[in-house]
């Protein structure tokens, strides 16, 4: 199936209820709760809703995540949730700029042994990426199956997603070389990846960070490549266009599909147009593309554009997760 035959307004339509897109309205209950920012008992603020927790120390920076893993996934496919959740969090680590420090993890299983194969997939993933698993939480007497991982990493530069810019390019870097794991929304170009390679393409983020070649930016989330722009826009109080024409994907895959996956290795990225010739010279030797596909704008609205149609996608004042400039 040719991914260009779906009709731009259709498409936005069944984006637009996706449920990967609209789950992350449960965000809105932390929002609620906690608020825009927080103090540290020195008195340091805070701001809250990025990828990371990013928390004043010394000359840079703490960074602070944790992923819940989807019950399904953890039922059905244990290895590849206990490799995910590893991988999912040092995505948000190098989406800030920052490097993985350690992991350290929560786990309840039925047994002992329904648990082996997420301690296995866990391993396997803090091999690869060579992020030591340091503790933890353990329950194998429990009703349920279920995992949660937290992570600490570093950055002396952060690339947050508070500061896109109007004018900005629209980057999205992803690796392409990979395939889709089952019938899971996962574009899987990790798990038989050469480790050195995983290490090599995150360790560019920090540089990125570091040269100030961009300073706003996401991981591509579950909610996909549309769901992540939307939070970028609303966190930065801006508009954005992104260009299908532009977007690299997989010729044999859907655009409802491939835009609301979660893509192993992918960012979007606001980049100044006088840095885009540098960022794509950074990312090209490491088996990655880097590619602009689209503008950030100013107001509110996110568009969608293809063949010569556009179509609004959705406007960021109806806030998705409730952090940002709109919350």
């Amino acid at each position: 199936m040719n991914p260009k035959n779906n009709h731009l307004s259709d498409l936005v339509n069944t984006l637009q209820k996706s449920v990967s897109i609209l789950n992350k309205q449960d965000i809105q209950t932390a929002a609620t709760a906690i608020g825009q920012y927080v103090q540290t008992a020195s008195g340091e603020s805070i701001r809250l809703g990025d990828d990371c927790a990013a928390i004043p120390d010394g000359d840079g920076y703490l960074l602070l995540a944790a992923e819940g893993l989807w019950p399904q996934l953890v039922t059905q496919d244990p290895w590849f949730a206990g490799w995910c959740a590893i991988m999912v969090n040092i995505s948000d680590i190098a989406s800030m700029g920052g490097t993985p420090i350690a992991v350290v993890d929560t786990l309840w299983s039925q047994s002992v042994t329904s648990n082996t194969p997420l301690w296995q997939g866990m391993q396997a993933a803090a091999r690869a990426y060579n992020v030591p698993i340091v503790g933890g939480h353990t329950n194998c007497h429990s009703p349920y199956d279920g995992l949660a991982v937290a992570i600490l990493g570093r950055a002396q530069q952060l690339i947050t997603s508070f500061d896109a810019q109007p004018g900005d390019d629209l980057v999205m870097v992803v690796n392409m070389a990979g395939s889709y794991y089952g019938d899971y929304p996962f574009w899987n170009a990790a798990t038989t990846a050469e480790p050195m390679m995983l290490q090599q393409q995150i360790g560019l983020l920090p540089q990125l960070a570091n040269i100030g070649l961009c300073t706003a930016g996401k991981d591509i989330s579950m909610g996909g490549l549309v769901g992540t722009l939307l939070m970028l826009a609303e966190a930065s109080g801006v508009g954005a266009t992104l260009s299908l024409d532009l977007v690299p994907h997989p010729p044999e895959v859907t655009w409802e599909k491939w835009l609301t996956s979660f893509p192993s290795f992918g960012f979007i990225f606001s980049v100044p147009p006088e840095h885009l010739a540098q960022v794509k010279k950074l990312f090209q030797p490491y088996g990655v593309t880097c590619k602009a596909v689209g503008k950030i704008t100013a107001g509110s609205q996110v568009i969608l554009q293809q063949a010569g149609e556009q179509a609004l996608f959705w406007d960021a004042t109806h806030p998705l997760t409730g952090f940002g400039q709109y919350g």
